[in-house]
């Protein structure tokens, strides 16, 4: 289509398909294309400047026709680029992205069928019409003309974005980010995306690069690529990473020689984004910021240790006599041992598996230090592993973010060195999901004079994020710690406790079950199902979520039971699992929503993936939909009794949750727990997972799967240990 552009001094305005790329330069942009425009039967040739641009796409150009003497008429276009498509298609995919507020799948599809490719037009200019549509009150049009006065202003980048591959909601992030720079600062530097931007990776941003003409070789490039890549191994919880093992992965990744490497890597040093720690000729880096992490852990540690009790002198034994006579509770040897140690610490790390008395070690010590004027303070990871330390103590326990009073607004803690927590005594549950830059924070905000004792089971998977502060703290060999091995009588009869301790050691599990594979007549806690197939775990899982386990242990499927698998993806992972459950536990939902090609109806179990300050809610909080207005795209969760509201554009803070991920389950507990376990989980088949799994439950565990699956998890103890630099710096720090 050609049209008259007076607003440019004469300029015309040229759109089509790009039908052949005769000539484009990376470097320069220059291009020389065939163009078919609407209309008419020849393609023209246009030339310009353009980031990229390859045959099939939709361009859109305005400028001046001359007569070339070489190359005879052709468009000379002042401005090039790349567009969407104006196809119907495109622009009902666009407004049901749920990036223009008030519009989602279900009235995009109103629009399209009231007014087709004329919808844009009358939103900008006549936006009173969209009231003459069902479903839409003033309060919507007022939102749809808002949203659509923002979008005026990024449209430019969007076009820019979307020709390079960024799809829309990146495209918002991308905008807000960077203000009216982001064209220039994505076009001097994409990589900058990988760090600034939530949710777009090196794979993305290094596509954009290419498009725009930055050389595979280039230092921008490598220096990109090293940080990417030492990025990538702390998502795999590595803090400290040895230089060839670095050059390895980079080269891997990039493709270019060492020399570029190496070079990129001093340039990164010299502006501080790494650091270098040589031991013994030997170097290895950081990214400065776990650098800092690492230091700052045992910086405080150390400072922590100096200093008198806050309790005083107490005489442990008298102490410990006179807890047991109040609270009627006869403390084994070794827990005794163990409350002797906490009372002669400023510092002690308490780690044990289930029902080895961890919890009646830590209420001992509050009986003991709690009758005087000390302040507690009593933290743990997730909101549902403070819950359950307040449960077990009976004292307030909040999460650690909460006590260190985060602020969404700064992004960092209020209480820190400068200004620590009020308290005398911390005790710190579930320490193991405790990653290093965490920690970090935790232990600076305690003051010099308090005491800390951390609780928790090493022997589970270790944090999400990087690090493995608890176990490292334990093999430094510098600090008091209590490792709890004895299983206690009232423990005893419970066999997901037995077995958990059964699988720690790498023997197999005594499963409830006859040769037969016939569930045993007697009730108990702990079973193992055999099943030789996806279809067969599948169909057994729904029959002992559905019907077993309600029948047998009279246990809401729903409230009760969870789900863990090993992971997201796959036919036993949580995506197609919770599909499964969904059809089977809200067959008829009243109304629903669909986002990401995940429905959501009332009734509907969901988690929450990610912190939300401002919402309340938190990573690992699992909740139920309550409402669902499919009017406004939006719906409703009810956690523990209080209704959080989401729009449209923020369920991507949400997920299905009648199956989740071992991993997301730590910190948690469940009346009743089923795994399905499979050889399609192969790579991650580890002892650590399995173990963390069956300990998440307290009244049942029925593990479903193939049997050589579950055999060869328990046996598979791979070295968990992360590469890090903490014990190190605690040892030497403890010796200086």
């Amino acid at each position: 289509m050609s049209e008259s552009n007076s607003a440019n001094t004469g300029e015309e305005r040229l759109s089509g398909v790009v039908e052949k790329v005769s000539f484009f330069s990376p470097a320069s942009g220059f291009a020389v294309l065939r163009l078919l425009v609407n209309g008419q039967r020849e393609a023209v040739t246009v030339v310009g400047v353009v980031a990229s641009v390859t045959a099939g796409q939709h361009v859109e150009a305005f400028g001046l026709w001359q007569n070339d003497k070489t190359w005879g008429m052709q468009f000379k276009a002042s401005r090039l680029a790349v567009i969407p498509p104006d196809t119907l298609e495109g622009v009902g995919r666009y407004l049901a992205s749920g990036m223009v507020k008030g519009i989602g799948p279900h009235f995009a599809k109103v629009l399209i069928q009231a007014y087709g490719m004329d919808v844009f037009t009358v939103i900008e200019t006549h936006p009173e019409r969209l009231l003459e549509l069902p479903g839409i009150g003033r309060k919507r049009l007022e939102q749809v003309v808002a949203a659509w006065a923002e979008q005026k202003a990024v449209r430019e980048i969007m076009v820019f974005l979307q020709s390079h591959g960024v799809g829309t909601a990146r495209a918002v992030k991308i905008y807000r980010t960077y203000g009216e720079e982001a064209i220039s600062v994505v076009s001097s530097n994409p990589y900058r995306l990988t760090l600034d931007i939530q949710g777009i990776g090196f794979k993305t941003a290094d596509q954009i690069a290419r498009n725009i003409g930055i050389a595979s070789d280039s230092p921008l490039r490598a220096r990109a690529g090293v940080a990417h890549v030492l990025q990538e191994l702390s998502l795999e919880g590595h803090c400290r990473v040895p230089e060839p093992m670095l050059l390895e992965a980079a080269k891997r990744l990039l493709s270019i020689p060492v020399q570029v490497l190496e070079h990129a890597i001093t340039e990164e040093l010299s502006i501080g984004t790494l650091v270098r720690v040589v031991d013994g000729g030997e170097s290895s880096f950081y990214l400065a910021a776990l650098f800092r992490a690492e230091s700052r852990v045992a910086d405080s540690i150390h400072r922590i240790l100096k200093g008198r009790l806050p309790w005083g002198t107490l005489e442990p034994l008298k102490s410990i006599l006179a807890a047991e006579e109040h609270s009627g509770i006869e403390l084994s040897d070794s827990q005794r041992s163990a409350v002797a140690l906490a009372l002669t610490s400023k510092l002690i790390v308490i780690t044990g598996g289930p029902g080895v008395g961890k919890t009646t070690i830590i209420n001992t010590i509050l009986s003991i230090l709690g009758s005087g004027a000390l302040k507690f303070v009593l933290c743990a990871p997730t909101g549902r592993a403070a819950k359950r330390l307040s449960e077990a103590t009976g004292r307030e326990a909040k999460t650690i973010h909460r006590i260190l009073e985060f602020d969404p607004h700064a992004g960092d803690f209020k209480r820190t060195f400068g200004n620590p927590l009020q308290a005398d005594v911390v005790i710190v549950d579930e320490a193991s999901m405790i990653d290093v830059v965490l920690m970090s924070k935790l232990l600076a905000a305690i003051p010099d004079h308090a005491a800390l004792m951390l609780a928790g089971d090493v022997d589970q998977l270790p944090p999400v994020g990087p690090g493995f502060v608890l176990s490292d703290m334990i093999s430094c060999g510098a600090l008091p710690v209590v490792r709890l091995t004895e299983i206690f009588r009232q423990a005893q009869s419970s066999m997901i406790i037995v077995n958990a301790h059964r699988i720690n050691r790498g023997e197999p599990v005594l499963p409830a079950f006859r040769a037969g594979g016939s569930v045993v007549a007697e009730l108990s806690d702990f079973y193992v199902v055999p099943a030789l197939s996806t279809e067969d775990i599948n169909r057994r899982l729904l029959q002992v979520i559905i019907e077993r386990i309600p029948l047998r242990f009279n246990l809401d499927p729903m409230k009760d039971i969870q789900v863990l698998t090993p992971m997201n993806r796959g036919s036993l992972g949580t995506k197609a699992l919770n599909t499964l459950l969904q059809e089977a536990l809200n067959p008829h939902p009243s109304g629903k929503i669909v986002r990401f090609g995940t429905t959501y109806a009332a009734g509907d179990k969901v988690i929450q993936m990610v912190n939300n300050y401002d919402k309340e809610v938190f990573n690992g909080d699992i909740g139920v939909v309550y409402t669902v207005n499919e009017e406004d795209d939006s719906l409703c969760v009810r956690y523990d009794g209080r209704d959080v509201p989401y729009e449209f554009g923020e369920l991507d803070e949400i997920a299905l949750a009648y199956a989740i991920t071992i991993h997301k389950s730590q910190g948690s507990e469940y009346p009743a727990v089923v795994i399905p376990l499979s050889m399609q989980h192969f790579s991650l088949l580890e002892r650590n997972l399995i173990y963390t799994a069956v300990t998440r439950a307290r009244k049942l565990v029925m593990i479903i799967g193939e049997p050589r699956a579950l055999a060869m998890a328990i046996s598979n103890k791979r070295s968990s240990e992360r590469l890090t630099g903490l014990t190190a710096m605690i040892s030497e720090g403890s010796e200086s």
